[in-house]
């Protein structure tokens, strides 16, 4: 490491000088985003505000582009990304919709376990216990949360066709799933997505996933009714809300006897 001592740094003259005040004002010039980025901008700040709830019609183009301002083309842009991103869904001869997990289209969006042969269905769930602790300290970094800051445990096993196929522990923010029970789980017949969705505000915008090849435990091998060391599929999943909040943390545990792992790139 070179280390320039004041007296080369009065030898700058002053044109030098000048000249190196406009490189570092030009370094640190504000940046300014695309007009149609800055609607996104706009309308993402309206879903996550609730003004549209899921499930609902969203003005149209033309009474967007009245209110912001701007042109038809430019919001239209601007919803192509957001549908881009499954925050909403264009319906033909019906307007814009705000993305639910209640619909059928987004059942499977972060389900990816397929079967091998036959139609892909959604499993059943059976909840194995349902606490309300203090977070781990892997937990809260994961979650962006204090160590020892309140979150919801839960076990689940997912089943197709009767045979225990995915063991799934979830961890939550406790100040976002208060009164989230074994009970209120049971009695919830769709995706536990749009249950958060509607009963605790919580929409699941994207989730990022670490993959890994792991040996059944004690615990897996009991839930699941295979043999303790059965090769098993391992993945940790981090769900985010609006504004990039991560909201659940997701470790799945998941046979592959007769299921395999999809993802389609593009």
């Amino acid at each position: 490491m070179s280390i320039i001592g004041s007296s080369t740094l009065t030898s700058i003259d002053s044109e030098s000088a000048q000249s190196l005040d406009m490189g570092m004002a030009s370094s640190i010039a504000p940046t300014f985003s695309p007009l149609y980025q800055q609607i996104k901008g706009l309308l993402t700040h309206s879903l996550q505000s609730g003004e549209w709830k899921p499930g609902e019609l969203i003005p149209s183009e033309i009474e967007l582009a009245a209110r912001f301002k701007v042109s038809q083309g430019t919001v239209r842009k601007a919803i192509d990304e957001l549908s881009a991103e499954n925050l909403v869904v264009r319906r033909q001869g019906k307007g814009t919709f705000v993305a639910t997990h209640n619909e059928a289209r987004s059942q499977f969006r972060f389900l990816r376990l397929q079967p091998d042969q036959g139609e892909r269905s959604y499993p059943e769930n059976k909840i194995i216990e349902v606490r309300r602790l203090r977070a781990p300290a892997d937990v809260a970094r994961l979650l962006d949360l204090k160590s020892g800051e309140s979150v919801v445990f839960l076990r689940r096993v997912q089943s197709f066709s009767g045979v225990p196929t995915i063991l799934e522990e979830l961890w939550l923010p406790g100040s976002i799933f208060k009164g989230l029970t074994m009970e209120r789980l049971n009695a919830y017949k769709g995706p536990m997505y749009a249950l958060f969705e509607s009963e605790f505000g919580t929409h699941m915008i994207r989730a990022s996933e670490a993959i890994r090849a792991v040996c059944a435990d004690e615990v897996a091998a009991q839930l699941l009714g295979i043999e303790l060391g059965q090769p098993l599929l391992s993945v940790e999943r981090i769900s985010f809300t609006y504004g990039d909040r991560a909201v659940e943390l997701r470790r799945g545990w998941y046979l592959t006897l007769a299921h395999h792992y999809r993802n389609e790139l593009s």
